[in-house]
């Protein structure tokens, strides 16, 4: 039986689809084409407006494939939060799947083919990557302690549910025995790590035991609430060279009015501190944040504001969206009167403030070695070598780095680079020894 698969969505979700394909591995044939399907399998995102329409209309294209005779399976976050309206907004679905539900996937999926197939177990250690071989996701809990006015997450995902730490430290050692160099550690709030299983914050914990396994790895960690951004996990990623000195920590904005009105804790001083305290501390360390802009009660006077705190932090790496309102939120019960042409020219300020930075420190790099890139891709048209480092996280959300090299390189391979030019978003780089 040929089985078609799509991810939507996060990497969250993408772990997701992996251990669902490793359920299906040793009795379906994983298939590039729709055309060539028995059964097409949807792993969906909910999280925002954008993100439901995209779901909506991967479904309804993968529904002219059943013509063939395939069988249609939605799952993840859109049945997990809208399972009775989808079931009758889309009835081209064979069966909606919830998240809740995938301890039973294997039965639901026998169920839905008609046949008895012994599948394997839905486990972290038995998946299919979609990863490069020197690349791997590795979630470390589910769900959210958080109640941000913005975010349905808590909604679609739950309350914090963490995985322990002899789990996800034998997951890890196993990527690694596998050859496996750039461990991405993720979950919803990566800093609450461990606090629902051991009543306090344990990611220090955890980063203590996966550094002391043996090999040549790295780990990035991705998604630090601000405030449990402790003084103990910033020492912790300084004296030790296996965790990435990359801060992914989205703060949504500057100005202590709208943080409170978005239920975030901490205030715009506490942020400029937080910074000005990992910069101090971690020169070299990367700082990543994002951005909301067009919240109820945002003024044009916070947005100036916002950009002055943008050019006095000057962020290494910036997202932002326009906010989306989401039913079920708190910010439901909120004035919602900003119309969408004015989020829209409110973004393009912010990036286009951020694209300015961004340029400004690359323009920094030119003459300078950076050490210990990985090589990710090869481009055809321009005959260079794509690459990342510790300072870009994956799915080129933060760049890249274009490499002329003096051999051929495979992907995965580690080399040590000058820098010569830049634009906003890459660096153009040539091998060096």
């Amino acid at each position: 039986m040929n089985l078609y698969m799509v991810s939507l969505g996060c990497a969250k979700n993408q772990v997701d689809t992996e251990m669902i394909l490793g359920v299906c591995k040793n009795k379906m044939t994983l298939v590039s084409s729709p055309m060539d399907a028995d059964l097409i399998m949807i792993n969906t995102c909910a999280f925002i407006e954008s993100a439901r329409k995209e779901a909506i209309d991967t479904i309804l294209q993968l529904a002219d494939y059943k013509e063939n005779g395939a069988k249609l399976i939605v799952c993840g976050c859109l049945p997990q939060r809208y399972k009775e309206e989808v079931e009758k907004l889309l009835p081209e679905v064979d069966r909606f799947i919830s998240i809740s539900e995938y301890s039973d996937i294997a039965k639901i999926i026998n169920q839905v083919i008609d046949s008895k197939y012994d599948f394997e177990k839905y486990d972290f250690n038995n998946r299919i990557y979609s990863t490069p071989n020197y690349m791997r996701y590795v979630k470390i809990s589910e769900g959210c302690l958080n109640h941000c006015a913005f975010c349905a997450i808590p909604l679609i995902r739950g309350r914090l549910k963490s995985r322990t730490i002899e789990s996800i430290v034998s997951e890890v050692k196993m990527h690694v025995d596998d050859g496996v160099y750039e461990i991405n550690l993720i979950s919803q709030d990566t800093t609450k790590y461990g606090f629902d299983l051991y009543n306090k914050l344990m990611l220090v914990e955890l980063l203590k035991q996966i550094v002391m396994i043996p090999g040549d790895f790295k780990v990035r960690l991705l998604y630090l609430y601000p405030d449990i951004v402790t003084d103990e996990l910033i020492d912790f990623i300084k004296d030790n060279p296996k965790i990435m000195p990359y801060f992914d920590i989205p703060i949504q904005h500057s100005e202590d009015k709208l943080l409170k009105k978005m239920y975030r804790r901490g205030n715009k001083e506490f942020l400029l501190d937080l910074f000005k305290k990992i910069r101090t501390k971690i020169p070299n360390s990367i700082i990543r944040t994002t951005l909301i802009v067009g919240f109820p009660y945002e003024t044009e006077e916070d947005i100036d504001n916002l950009l002055s705190f943008m050019n006095e932090v000057r962020f290494d790496r910036l997202g932002a969206f326009t906010f989306s309102l989401e039913e079920g939120t708190k910010a439901v019960d909120y004035p919602n009167d900003i119309p969408e042409s004015v989020k829209q020219k409110r973004f393009e300020k912010v990036m286009a403030l951020q694209q300015q930075i961004n340029l400004e420190k690359n323009k920094e790099l030119i003459g300078k070695i950076i050490d210990d890139v990985f090589i990710i891709d090869y481009d055809e048209e321009n005959f260079m070598y794509v690459a990342r480092g510790d300072g870009y996280a994956p799915d080129e959300i933060d760049g890249c780095i274009y490499v002329c090299a003096k051999e051929e390189l495979k992907l995965g391979q580690r080399i040590r680079v000058r820098v010569l030019d830049c634009d906003e978003y890459t660096l153009t780089c040539e091998q060096c020894e």
